[in-house]
C-alpha cells in the first residue's frame, strides 16, 4: 500500500502541466538526437546541463530524463530505415531491422521497436518503483567505509563492462580519479594541482569536461566523416505486425526486458551493452538462428528492449546509492548537484516529490515516446536530410554559448575546447571516455568517504576488512577481477562487443 501512496505523489508531480511539457520536450529532444547519427544522449545531456540551472529541479531532471531513454526509441527509426545507427545502443538493430525494411517490412520492424521499448520500459520503471524503498533503507547502513568500498566496486565494474581494451579502461578511469583530485584540498584548504592557475583552485569545471569528451571530441570526429546517407524514399506501411509476428516477438520482449533490467543496474552496464548482449541471446535460444542477419524479427524485438529497460533500470544505484553506474547517469549527478541535491537515500525522504515524481514520468514519457515514434516517421526520416556541415557548427555554438553561461568564464570555454581535443585524440587510440567521466564524478566522493573512515578508525586500514558489508563489496570486486582475468570469460567478454 505504501508503495501506491508513493506512486500517487509521482504522477500527481509528473501530471502537472509544467513537468507534463518538459516530459514531452525530452522526449522529443531524445528521439531527435537519436535519430540523428554521431550525437547521442551523453553529448546531448553534457550540451543542455548549462540550461537546467535555471529550471526548477523536478523539470530539469524529467527533461533530462526523457532524453535518455527517448534516444533509444529514435536510434532504432534510422538503424532500421537507412541502416544507420542514431545511438549506440542501436548498431545491432541494424543487422535485422535494416533488412526487414529491404523486404518491405520496414512497419512491421518499427512497430516492433516501438512496441517492444514501450513494454521494457514500462516493466523497468515498474522494478524501480518496486526495489527504490528498500535499497534506500539498505543505503542508510551503509558508512564511509561501505560507501568506499561499493565506489572501489563500481570503478571495476565500469572497467570490466567498457567496451574494447581492459587496461585501456582501466587507464581512463585513473586518468578520470586524477582530474577529480584537480582544486582545493577540503581539510587543509591548500590547492593541489592547480599549476598556479587561479581558475583550477575550485578544480576542473564538471560541465566543460563533459561538454569537451563528449560534445566537442564527437563534432571533430564525425565532420571527418564522408556523409554517406541513404534516402528512404519508400512510404512506411503495414504497422501492425501479424499474430505470427506477434509470437515470435513476445518471447524476445520478455527475454530483453529481463536481461536489460539486470544489466542496466550493473556498474559500467547501460543500453550499448545490454543490446549487444540481448542480440547474443537471440541468436543463440531462437529457433529461427538461420534468418538472423536476413531479418529475423527477434534481432529487432530483443535489443530494442534490452536497450529501453537498461535505461530506465540505471537509475536505480544513482537514486538509492548515490552511485552512477554509467557515463550517462554520472551526468544525471552533475545536474543533481547543480540544483544542490545529494543524490542517494536521503533524496527519497527530504524530497519525496522529486523522487516518485522522476519515476513516474517515465512511465508519461514511454507513453509520449510512443504517440512521438510511428505516426511521426516521416519527420524523423526528413531530418536525416539535413547536411552535417550546418548541422555542426549550430551544436559548436550551443555548446560554447552554454560552456560559458556556467560562470561567465571564458576559461571554461577554453578548457572545453582542450578537453574536446584530448577526447578526440581518444577516440583516435580507441579509448572509451565512458570510464574517464565516472571516475572524474566518483573521484573526490571516494576520497572523501575514504578519509572520513581514517578518520573515524584513527588511521585503521582494517576497518575497510572489519565491517561486514565493507568486507563483502571487497570481496566482490577482487571476484570480479578474478573472473574478467580467465580466457574464457576475457573471450566472451570481447565477443559481446564485436558481434556481427
Amino acid at each position: 500500500m505504501e508503495l501506491f501512496d508513493h506512486l500517487a505523489l509521482g504522477f500527481s508531480t509528473a501530471l502537472t502541466l509544467q513537468n507534463l511539457a518538459y516530459a514531452f520536450l525530452g522526449c522529443v529532444l531524445g528521439t531527435l538526437i537519436g535519430v540523428l547519427p554521431g550525437l547521442g544522449p551523453l553529448a546531448t545531456i553534457a550540451m543542455l546541463l548549462p540550461v537546467t540551472y535555471s529550471l526548477p529541479p523536478v523539470a530539469a531532471l524529467i527533461m533530462l530524463a526523457g532524453i535518455y531513454y527517448g534516444a533509444q526509441y529514435g536510434g532504432s527509426t534510422t538503424a532500421i530505415l537507412v541502416n544507420l545507427p542514431g545511438e549506440s545502443s542501436s548498431v545491432v538493430t541494424t543487422i535485422d531491422g535494416y533488412q526487414m525494411a529491404r523486404r518491405g517490412r520496414a512497419g512491421v520492424a518499427l512497430a516492433t521497436a516501438g512496441l517492444g521499448s514501450f513494454f521494457a520500459g514500462c516493466v523497468a520503471t515498474l522494478i524501480l518503483a518496486a526495489f527504490a524503498t528498500p535499497l534506500s533503507e539498505l543505503a542508510f547502513k551503509f558508512g564511509p567505509a561501505e560507501y568506499f568500498s561499493l565506489m572501489c566496486l563500481g570503478l571495476i565494474g565500469a572497467v570490466v563492462l567498457a567496451s574494447g581494451s581492459l587496461p585501456k579502461a582501466v587507464a581512463m578511469i585513473v586518468l578520470g580519479l586524477l582530474c577529480g583530485l584537480i582544486g582545493t584540498d577540503v581539510n587543509s584548504g591548500a590547492a593541489r594541482f592547480s599549476f598556479d592557475v587561479p581558475e583550477l583552485t575550485d578544480g576542473i569545471d564538471f560541465v566543460a569536461l563533459a561538454m569537451g569528451m563528449f560534445g566537442f571530441a564527437e563534432i571533430i570526429a564525425n565532420l571527418e566523416q564522408k556523409e554517406a546517407r541513404e534516402t528512404f524514399t519508400n512510404k512506411v506501411t503495414n504497422l501492425f505486425p501479424t499474430k505470427e509476428d506477434f509470437r515470435r516477438m513476445i518471447p524476445a520482449v520478455l527475454r530483453g526486458t529481463f536481461l536489460g533490467s539486470a544489466l542496466g543496474i550493473l556498474p559500467g552496464g547501460g543500453a550499448a551493452l545490454a543490446s549487444f548482449a540481448a542480440y547474443s541471446l537471440e541468436k543463440k535460444t531462437s529457433k529461427y538462428a538461420h534468418e538472423f542477419g536476413k531479418g529475423a524479427i527477434e534481432g529487432v524485438a530483443g535489443p530494442e528492449s534490452a536497450n529501453n529497460a537498461a535505461a530506465q533500470t540505471s537509475f536505480i544505484p544513482l537514486l538509492t546509492l548515490g552511485i552512477p553506474p554509467n557515463a550517462v547517469m554520472a551526468l544525471m549527478v552533475g545536474a543533481m548537484t547543480i540544483h544542490n541535491i545529494q543524490p542517494g537515500p536521503q533524496v527519497m525522504t527530504s524530497n519525496p516529490a522529486l523522487f516518485w515524481g522522476l519515476i513516474a514520468s517515465m512511465w508519461i514519457g514511454n507513453l509520449m515516446l510512443i504517440i512521438l515514434n510511428l505516426p511521426m516517421i516521416g519527420i524523423w526520416v526528413k531530418l536525416l536530410t539535413v547536411p552535417y556541415r550546418f548541422l555542426y557548427p549550430a551544436i559548436l555554438t550551443f555548446c560554447c554559448i552554454g560552456v560559458y553561461s556556467v560562470n561567465n568564464q571564458t576559461f571554461d570555454v577554453f578548457m572545453a575546447a582542450a578537453f574536446g581535443v584530448i577526447g578526440y585524440l581518444f577516440l583516435k587510440l580507441k579509448c572509451e571516455p565512458a570510464p574517464l567521466l565516472l571516475g572524474f564524478v566518483l573521484g573526490p566522493m571516494m576520497e572523501e568517504n575514504f578519509r572520513r573512515s581514517l578518520l573515524l578508525s584513527r588511521g585503521d586500514f582494517g576497518v575497510f576488512f572489519t565491517r561486514p558489508l565493507s568486507l563483502g563489496l571487497l570481496i566482490a570486486a577482487g571476484a570480479l577481477v578474478a573472473v574478467v582475468a580467465l580466457p574464457s570469460i576475457k573471450a566472451k567478454r570481447e565477443e559481446a562487443f564485436q558481434e556481427e
